[in-house]
């Protein structure tokens, strides 16, 4: 690696740079012009433009070139592949950083997860940073495999792979003063601690804030946007797999607010990562849609690395990290070229750096521990035919509560098909516990059969909906035997599965591979009558108790607004 010295010396014009990227025109995001000049890299850092005596020279031939892309928030662990996997699959369209959440991990395996995620990423040719789970478990409503105290970060903050503390889920810990809250809080003091406050507002919000919170990516309208905007917050803007926010809160940003403003993808599929793209796909959409194509660009580049204090990244300028990527039109945002520290890593949308090795770390399988089930597991008995139901909203996570009847013989609730009312239940896989949580859910048109997934936000218990407790207890065995994963089932026949042996959550393979597990999950589920696009995904979230309004956890239905536990059936 060069030193300081010689850097500083290259940068005179004495000795040779280790490359010389030529006729590109680069988007300077501080003045927000574009200029046509030659850029100098050395030792991994751009030190300077123009004519320089260069090793290696690569012509892009009036191809623009703008800084590395980066994605503000992500959980790796929904891509369902490893950090070296999904690396593959964000480097060809321009990603070289992202700020990533281990929450997931985090709430099955603990400290140990946040250091196989970090273990994982050496070695990668992406800037993977990490901001340390503040909530593990997420709430007292549920579950989970472990338990991070403000105790358990102490340690991990010294890391330098760890700038900040990830989205503060639990906003009533806040605005109440719980103690270990805000031990956590005072513990990233001078590092950035993102928010997550779903339709927190007024006086409620400024609470939150004066502890220090300072982004928001759970904005789904524009005056919830607008107003935390006006707050001080850093808008980030969401386009993930079922949460899509980008065309909602794109009309909220212009030239005077538009550095507040950055993408996250949060939560994406490999399907959507294959055939949209990862922040360059955002980009894209964003100009679509009028923004300015340079602001569009600052908002993936320089305001997350401004946002996040990595003052060596998001633009291309001397001093800073030679991440750059190259694109031949403003408007369509098609990438060509990626460097990585002053490297071609990828070229024409595919990896031309040596195989990334594969994941080590400490051992993060057999995560999957299940009490035996009984046969009638999930009967549900009621003299009441009313109950509390899950409605989903399309493209959102956001829930509605919605009373409806269901069906009832014998004294036993049954799941009214005629009406799209399915049975849900989740079933604790850490510690074997025996507990179940049994609800209701309208949205997912199945007819037939089950759907399966160990997946769940943010405990990642094992969530199921069905049609037939059979096939339901299916799906739970098959899920077990795979050490955790996806599966659709009908009349106790496994119609498509995909084994996730990390933790439950990831599978070793490529993305690609598991995009073509997952279409044939999807194939499976529309046979079943599953109306859905991605119905994994949206099953997924039907556990996380901290997003509006009602879910369903191992310990029972949960109103969110009331931050409970509520009976299933009835009024109350």
């Amino acid at each position: 690696m060069a030193s300081l010295k010689e850097k500083i010396r290259v940068a005179t014009g004495e000795g040779k740079v280790d490359l010389l990227i030529k006729n590109g025109r680069v988007v300077d995001v501080f003045s927000g012009q574009i200029e046509k000049k030659d850029v100098a890299i050395f030792g991994g850092v751009i030190v300077g433009f123009g004519d320089y005596q260069a090793r290696k020279i690569i012509d892009v031939k009036g191809d623009f070139l703008c800084p590395g892309l980066i994605d503000g928030h992500v959980h790796i662990e929904s891509s369902m592949v490893t950090i070296p996997e999904f690396a593959r699959a964000v480097l060809p369209n321009g990603t070289t950083t992202v700020i990533a959440d281990p929450h997931e991990i985090a709430n099955v395996l603990g400290q140990k997860g946040i250091r196989f995620m970090a273990e994982s990423a050496r070695g990668v040719p992406l800037n993977i940073f990490i901001m340390l789970p503040s909530c593990v478990p997420a709430t007292h409503l549920e579950t989970s495999g472990a338990t991070l105290k403000a105790n358990d970060l102490e340690p991990l903050f010294k890391e330098p792979w760890a700038i900040g503390l990830a989205e503060m889920m639990n906003f009533p810990g806040v605005i109440f003063r719980d103690p270990e809250v805000l031990k956590k809080i005072k513990m990233a003091k001078g590092k950035r601690i993102d928010g997550h406050a779903p339709l927190l507002s007024g006086k409620g919000l400024y609470a939150y804030l004066t502890a220090g919170i300072r982004s928001e990516h759970e904005c789904t309208t524009l005056k919830e946007a607008k107003e935390k905007l006006k707050n001080g917050m850093w808008i980030m803007i969401r386009e993930g797999t079922t949460a899509r926010n980008l065309r909602s809160l794109i009309p909220l940003v212009h030239p005077k607010n538009s550095r507040r403003f950055l993408f996250v993808t949060d939560d994406r599929h490999p399907k959507e990562l294959l055939e949209e793209g990862h922040i360059n796909s955002m980009v894209r959409q964003a100009v679509r849609w009028g923004i300015d194509p340079i602001l569009a660009i600052q908002m993936a580049t320089l305001n997350p690395a401004e946002y996040f204090r990595l003052d060596d990244l998001g633009a291309i300028a001397p001093g800073y990290r030679a991440d750059i990527v190259s694109f031949d039109h403003l408007g369509r945002f098609q990438i060509k070229k990626v460097f990585k520290d002053g490297i071609l890593v990828a070229d024409e949308g595919k990896m031309l750096s040596p195989p990334i090795r594969k994941t080590k770390g400490p051992k993060v399988t057999g995560s999957v521990r299940i009490k035996p089930l009984k046969k009638d597991a999930f009967i549900l008995r009621s003299d009441c035919p009313l109950a509390k139901v899950i409605q989903l909203i399309p493209d959102q996570i956001v829930t509605k509560k919605i009373m409806k009847k269901v069906v009832l013989k014998d004294g036993v609730a049954h799941p009214n098909i005629k009406e799209d009312i399915l049975k849900i239940v989740v079933v604790e896989r850490h510690k074997a516990t025996g507990n179940i949580g049994i609800g209701f859910v309208q949205g997912f048109g199945i007819k037939k059969g089950a759907i399966g997934s160990s997946v769940a936000h943010d405990s990642h218990n094992l969530v199921i909906v069905g049609t037939n407790d059979q096939d339901m207890l299916k799906a739970v065995e098959v899920i077990q035997a795979m050490r955790g994963g996806l599966a659709t089932v009908l009349d106790g026949r496994v119609l498509a599965s995909l084994p996730l042996p990390i933790a439950g959550l990831m599978s070793e393979a490529s993305v690609a591979q598991v995009n073509l597990e997952l279409e044939a999950l999807h194939r499976a589920a529309k046979t079943l009558g599953c109306k859905i696009p991605d119905p994994f995904m949206t099953l997924s979230f039907l556990s996380l108790p901290v997003i509006q309004e009602l879910k369903i956890t191992d310990k029972g239905l949960v109103d969110v607004n009331q931050f409970k536990i509520v009976p299933l059936f009835g009024e109350g």
